[in-house]
């Protein structure tokens, strides 16, 4: 990279440090664009530039704090052990990845801010998942009746009950609790 690519990458990143900072604190709606480049010491016309919007700036948040959840994702799959602990393991991952923008006191009742971040996730975790159940049914741990599009949707509505979840004190308690039934059922570890 040039100097010029050099600068533009640090202010960018500058941008979306001061972004996840303030829709943290505020959440989206109480957030200006104005708010965001004098946080991140950058102009507000250099922020419509990489950005275009504040919903571009979120699309950005998401997608960085995504990167190190699929690092870490794929990272599991190639490891040595059972396949139940590679999900429950995956789904702490995501959920973690998930408090860290939308478990904050400013972020919690932001819908927007929720919605936006859904919107450019779910495309990525899509695709993760997949080479999830790909890998338990090859394995034997997610039978083979059993359809992606099922097991899409049912993630589906767990992600709905985070969205839910996240406005409540008990969040991590009760996602633990969760992928405790997602993996084992009602009844139990076997």
């Amino acid at each position: 990279m040039n100097k010029f690519e050099i600068r533009t990458q640090q202010k960018k990143d500058a941008i979306i440090h001061a972004a996840l900072k303030l829709f943290k604190e505020k959440g989206f709606i109480h957030v200006s664009i104005k708010d965001i480049a004098e946080e991140s010491g950058v102009s507000s016309v250099s922020l419509y530039n990489y950005f275009g919007s504040k919903e571009g700036v979120v699309k950005e948040c998401a997608n960085v704090l995504m990167q190190n959840t699929i690092r870490r994702a794929k990272e599991l799959l190639q490891q040595n052990i059972d396949f139940k602990d590679k999900l429950s393991q995956v789904l702490e991952i995501c959920a973690e990845q998930d408090y860290q923008l939308l478990g904050t006191p400013g972020a919690v009742e932001d819908q927007v801010l929720a919605s936006l971040y859904s919107e450019n996730t779910n495309q990525i975790r899509i695709e993760l998942i997949q080479e999830y159940i790909e890998l338990g049914k090859k394995e034997g741990a997610i039978h083979a009746s059993v359809s992606v599009e099922t097991l899409l949707e049912l993630l589906n509505a767990v992600g709905s009950l985070q969205a839910l979840w996240a406005r409540s004190g008990n969040y991590k308690k009760k996602m633990a609790e969760l992928n405790q039934l997602l993996l084992y059922g009602f009844v139990g570890r076997r």
